[in-house]
This record gives C-alpha cells, sequence and structure tokens, in this order.
C-alpha cells in the first residue's frame, strides 16, 4: 500500500483540502479524524468530532480503541485500499496512524501549506477561532446529526479539474470546540467604513458591505471630493491597499475581493 502524509496546525484546512488533494495524487482513501474514506464517502471509523473533549477525540483520531482500529483494518481489506492519505496535526501522529493500522512506512509527507495557500490558512484560522467550525471530507448525509447539538451544516462539494464531481464536505461543530470569539457582522462594516473615511480623497462612505463565506469580500461605495486634481485609479488602488491592510491588521488574514464604487464626486461645504 502506498501510504501518504498530510500534516499542519488544528484549524488550517486540512480537512477542506483533503479530497482534492487525494484525487490530485491519485490517492482513494483517506484518514481523517478516526473515519476511513474511500472515493469520497465514509465506510468505517467514527470520527473524532463526536468526542465530548480534545484528550478523547485526539485518542480517537490515532485509534488507540481496539474495537474502532480493527473496524478500520477490516474495512481497508474489504474495499482492497492500494493507497491511502493519513491527515494529522503533526508528522508524528500520521506516522502514529500509520502504525496503529498496520499500514507500513510512510512514502511521502506533505505539509498543509503544500497544499493551500498562505492566504487560505489565515482565513482557515480565523473562521475557526471566531465561529468554532470544523470541517469534515464527507457527505453530509453521513453525519450523525444527532451528536451535534449546535451546529451541522452542508460544506460544498468539490469537484476535479476536469469538473467531475469527487466528494463533498460538511461543516459541524462538536462540543469540545466551546472557546471562540464571535464575532458581529457590524465590527466588519465599522472597520471598513472607518479605514475608508480616513482617506483623503473620500468625501462620504455612501454604504460599506462585508460578505463572508466562499470567497471574503468588502464592497464600498463612496463619494470622493472635488476637485479631481489627481490621477483617480490610483488613489483608489491606494485606497483597497489601506482597507486591506487594516483588516489584515485586525482580523489575521487578506479579503479576497475589495470592490470600490464611486458614485459622486462632491465639493466640501464651507462651514
Amino acid at each position: 500500500m502506498k501510504v501518504y502524509s498530510l500534516s499542519g496546525p488544528s484549524g488550517t484546512g486540512k480537512s477542506t483540502s483533503a479530497l482534492a488533494f487525494a484525487h490530485k495524487l491519485g490517492v482513494e482513501a483517506i484518514v481523517d479524524d478516526g473515519l476511513l474514506i474511500v472515493n469520497g464517502v465514509r465506510v468505517a471509523g467514527v470520527s473524532a468530532k463526536f468526542e465530548k473533549n480534545t484528550i478523547t477525540a485526539v485518542r480517537r483520531a490515532i485509534f488507540t480503541d481496539p474495537v474502532h482500529r480493527e473496524a478500520v483494518q477490516k474495512a481497508l481489506a474489504h474495499h482492497q485500499v492500494q493507497s491511502i492519505l493519513l491527515i494529522g496535526t503533526s508528522t508524528k501522529m500520521t506516522n502514529s496512524i500509520a502504525k496503529q493500522l498496520e499500514l507500513g512506512p510512510i512514502e511521502r509527507y506533505y505539509d498543509v501549506e503544500d497544499v493551500r495557500s498562505l492566504k487560505d490558512i489565515q482565513k482557515a484560522r480565523f473562521i475557526r477561532q471566531t465561529q468554532g467550525k470544523h470541517v469534515m471530507p464527507i457527505p453530509y448525509r453521513q453525519v450523525e446529526q444527532n451528536f451535534f447539538k449546535r451546529l451541522v451544516q452542508k460544506g460544498m462539494e468539490i469537484f476535479s479539474s476536469k469538473r467531475e464531481k469527487i466528494g463533498e464536505t460538511t461543516i459541524v461543530r462538536p462540543d469540545f470546540q466551546r472557546e471562540y470569539i464571535e464575532i458581529s457582522k457590524h465590527v466588519y462594516v465599522q472597520l471598513l467604513t472607518y479605514c475608508c473615511s480616513q482617506q483623503a480623497i473620500v468625501q462620504k462612505v455612501e454604504q460599506a458591505q462585508f460578505v463572508l463565506g466562499d470567497q471574503v469580500q468588502a464592497i464600498l461605495t463612496i463619494q470622493v471630493k472635488l476637485p479631481i486634481d489627481y490621477p483617480l485609479a490610483a488613489r483608489l488602488l491606494a485606497l483597497q491597499q489601506a482597507v486591506q491592510q487594516d483588516f489584515y491588521l485586525h482580523f489575521g488574514y487578506e479579503l479576497d475581493a475589495i470592490h470600490v464604487h464611486v458614485k459622486t464626486a462632491l465639493q466640501k461645504k464651507k462651514a
């Protein structure tokens, strides 16, 4: 069996990228948080995200329970798995999983930074810290929802470069994820508004919108000051850069897009 490792700190988006990365490597199976996933479908195992605390979650993820371990080993044999990607928070953890499941030596080690951009990692960490959300690389229908009282929702469908569907993700908030800081949407809007208002060319910020989804965007509608005796495009670019810098300073990751709409240009009224 060909065995690969993908490791990185908690909350960096390993599970989000697992299906696409395994498909890219030509790997048929994934072990993630105690689950055995073959061709995008859970076939055995119990998720560590069902556990009540981090200690038991780690034990579940590294297969210390003999009944859990044997069930996954039987499924590996039944499905005749020839290649597998082990996911963990460190190479020590993935080596431990390989040893527990008797998979043989790991052929190649990958770090999360080999799979995801720094911007995506920063965004994933922010979402974990502020929303407590975890991703499971299995379909929504396969998640035993009675385990999660606070949040279970559909994630996204994962497609190959040829637009073939290779799996789905599900978003959960496990019981052990109790520590996170919730930030109201108006906080983002206030920061964007304030940052724009500090720019010399801005007469007024008419509207600021913040969109937090797959793409994190700011949509800004402004009035600029007259006279426009400067290159407007260059000044608007400088405004975008200032917004990006302030956003990163406060929240630790970058916006994917900053759309600035100039509605009007006005002369400031004399007092």
